[in-house]
């Protein structure tokens, strides 16, 4: 198979995870109550886990080797800057989806990185895939219950979209293999990009709503999610 269509193929499977978190969250009562609750923010915090593991172990790295301090550190306070804004004003709008844009900025900028890394042959696509794909459960599972409480989006719609999503994938990892990977400043700063908007979500939205009073699982949740991400960056390495 052509490396291209190698890549493709990758980001679809990875991104194939996002759909199914959301068929997942609509299992929408676990018995007894209190387990729904602690289940709900349990996923919540080891999808944040995961999200601080993307930044530190696969974004901030990668993107440390593409480009230099001068574009990467604009880029990092642009990125939690622009998402600031969006974040404001969804908020004033009534509405919330931080889940969503977070994982967003986790799938596509890997998705990208996917695709430039596979023009070399590396053989650590297709765990990189898996790893991506990992990281897309739980964040897809977040997503969708944030959806539902807040926008009042019919289940059947977010699952469409979340459907729809998935192609944006394979859309960013043939982007990356045909065009960024001679770019690599421009798909550095991205990442930097990508990684300043998920760290301002993460402490303004999501790692907040994984908070539960004399509850001791979400925190280690937290410690889980991040676990798989240092596991996968170990194998990558």
């Amino acid at each position: 198979m052509p490396e291209v269509l190698s890549a493709m193929s990758y980001a679809l499977l990875a991104g194939a995870a996002i759909p199914l978190g959301g068929f997942a969250a609509r299992v929408e009562h676990i018995r007894p109550d209190w387990l729904e609750t602690e289940f709900r923010h349990s996923v919540i915090a080891f999808g944040g886990g995961a999200l601080l593991a993307a930044v530190a172990l696969v974004l901030i790295p990668e993107g440390m080797k593409l480009t230099s301090a001068a574009l990467a550190l604009p880029a990092f306070v642009l990125g939690g800057l622009f998402f600031f804004l969006i974040d404001w004003l969804i908020a004033r709008a009534g509405g919330s989806a931080s889940q969503l844009m977070a994982m967003l900025l986790d799938f596509v900028p890997e998705s990208l990185a996917l695709g430039a890394m596979l023009v070399t042959g590396k053989a650590a696509g297709l765990l990189l895939a898996g790893l991506i794909a990992l990281q897309n459960l739980p964040e897809g599972f977040n997503a969708y219950r944030e959806l539902r409480r807040g926008s009042g989006l019919s289940a059947g719609r977010i699952l469409a979209a979340f459907c729809g999503i998935v192609l944006l994938g394979p859309l960013a990892a043939w982007i990356g293999f045909s065009h960024l990977h001679a770019l690599e400043s421009l798909l550095g700063s991205i990442m930097f990009f990508a990684a300043g908007g998920i760290l301002y979500l993460n402490f303004q939205d999501i790692a907040p709503q994984a908070y539960l009073e004399r509850h001791w699982a979400p925190p280690l949740g937290a410690v889980g999610g991040f676990l798989l991400g240092l596991w996968g960056h170990m194998l990558l390495h």
